[in-house]
């Protein structure tokens, strides 16, 4: 199959907000390079729609046109494997599991091929700074995600196998915090002994569907989630008191009602089996409640260190005006207020911005406010309104930000952008956006998040250096 089908140099007004949503940077010889992409069918590669340069240079066409179809970094060319050697062993991978693909490769190599992604893709523009490691990079995740399954009659629970709905039984990840590892060993034990089916999605029969363990590490504190297609939860009573037996620390259990038949695991309703419906755990100084559909970085360690980052990157002198778009839980939001004047916390999602409101009364923080709505919208009205921002933090999901949110940025033009981004290529995509607006990258940092994991996370600093020529991008 011949992936790259044309080269031409276009402008970026060409993108379309469908397009910019599928867009991925692709390091090739030099360049800078993106591309617009599409999948064919689930688990195969990506076929090109079409390629650009962003700088207005000709894309050199790889030998090897076969990219990766996971959500990691993509690659060209064959991977350097001649000197890289097992140095851990997994009995899960014998079974195809896909959580660790790096696992294989010693952590210094590991880090040295993330360095050199985000050098590719960013040395253009500046020097980027060595990424941060971890001095123990193994049973990092504070949160796991298990999938109920049914295996030659018995319960079973796992993850899926790498690019299929097949159920892998995990009774140790090398990722996961050991004590997550244990709770979900006990809680499959008492679902099967409450005689717990799983639930077919082909057939759209039975109940367990996925189960969602939490761990607040510097608390202790443990949620278990049990997500079901219907509300009827038959022998709740007798699974909690079973689950509770064999694990008196888990702090509360929740049923999550999802009766789609979409890849999203939790759905939007949710009934409290036992204690609060949330846990607490402390990040940078502040306690947070996390509920069971909240976003909270499953690396707490690392997470420390990468808004220790972002902090270090804004430069706040005690006087900004500082908008935090996507804020989520307000967890960015919290850490700035104790530097800068005011803090605007901006989130679409209404569960998030009732428990990042409750955070900010928890930690006494008086100068942060929170808002629900579209951040790109809020901001395109204040700037109308005249409203500034002397800085911007943003941490997108993976597809990065859209395009209509960078153009509100650029029309809010605040001095510093702040962008935290867990995908290099889309924060390469939105990066051309924002220097095409008028500014520059002065610093980026990348910050090893997911150690045997093809991810990356990365701080990146945004300085206006001039005003737009044009009115439009």
């Amino acid at each position: 199959m011949d992936f790259m089908q044309s080269f031409t140099t276009v402008s970026l007004k060409g993108l379309t907000s469908e397009h910019w949503n599928r867009t991925r940077f692709l390091p090739c010889r030099g360049s800078r390079a993106f591309f617009i992409y599409s999948r064919e069918n689930a688990g195969s590669a990506c076929r090109i729609e079409k390629f650009y340069d962003i700088m207005g240079l000709i894309a050199e066409k790889s030998t090897d046109g076969r990219l990766s179809s996971d959500n990691g970094p993509l690659s060209v060319g064959k991977e350097e494997n001649s000197q890289m050697k097992a140095t851990i062993g997994c009995p899960m991978k014998q079974l195809q599991c896909g959580g660790c693909p790096l696992l294989d490769v010693p952590y210094p190599e590991q880090l040295r091929r993330k360095q050199k992604t985000i050098e590719s893709l960013f040395g253009r523009f500046c020097h980027p700074e060595p990424i941060i490691g971890m001095e123990t990079p193994f049973h990092y995740r504070n949160k796991a995600i298990a999938t109920f399954s049914s295996a030659r009659g018995k319960l079973a629970c796992g993850i899926y196998a790498a690019h299929t709905h097949h159920v892998v039984p995990v009774k140790d990840c090398l990722l996961q915090d050991s004590r997550i590892n244990e709770i979900i060993g006990a809680a499959l034990f008492s679902a099967a002994k409450c005689h717990l089916p799983a639930y077919d999605e082909d057939r759209g029969t039975g109940f367990l569907r996925h189960m969602v363990v939490r761990r607040g590490t510097s608390t202790g504190e443990i949620s278990v989630t049990v997500v079901t297609p219907s509300e009827y939860f038959p022998a709740s009573r007798n699974f909690v008191r079973s689950l509770l037996e064999k694990c008196p620390d888990v702090t509360t259990v929740v049923q999550n009602i999802n009766p789609c038949h979409t890849s999203a695991v939790l759905g939007t309703e949710e009934k409290i089996l036992f204690g609060s419906g949330f846990i607490r755990d402390r990040l940078c100084g502040n306690t947070f409640c996390i509920s069971p559909r909240a976003f909270y970085q499953v690396n707490p360690s690392q997470t420390e260190r990468l808004y220790q980052t972002a902090l270090e990157f804004s430069g706040l002198t005690g006087k900004e005006q500082v908008i935090d778009a996507y804020c989520g839980i307000g967890t960015i939001s919290l850490a700035a207020a104790k530097y800068a004047g005011d803090v605007l916390g901006m989130e679409i999602n209404g569960d998030a911005v009732r428990d990042a409101c409750w955070n900010a009364r928890l930690n006494g923080c008086e100068n942060v406010d929170f808002i629900r709505g579209d951040a790109g919208k809020l901001m395109t009205e204040m700037a109308k309104e005249g409203g500034k921002a002397d800085l911007v933090f943003l941490d997108p999901p993976r597809e990065g930000a859209s395009r209509q949110f960078l153009v509100s940025l650029l029309r809010l033009a605040p001095s510093r952008i702040v962008y935290i981004s867990c995908e290099p290529s889309t924060l390469a995509r939105d990066s051309a956006l924002l220097i095409k607006g008028g500014y520059e990258i002065r610093r980026v940092r990348p910050v090893d998040m997911f150690p045997h994991t093809q991810h990356i996370e990365t701080v990146c600093l945004l300085v206006r250096c001039r005003k737009r020529q044009d009115g439009k991008l």
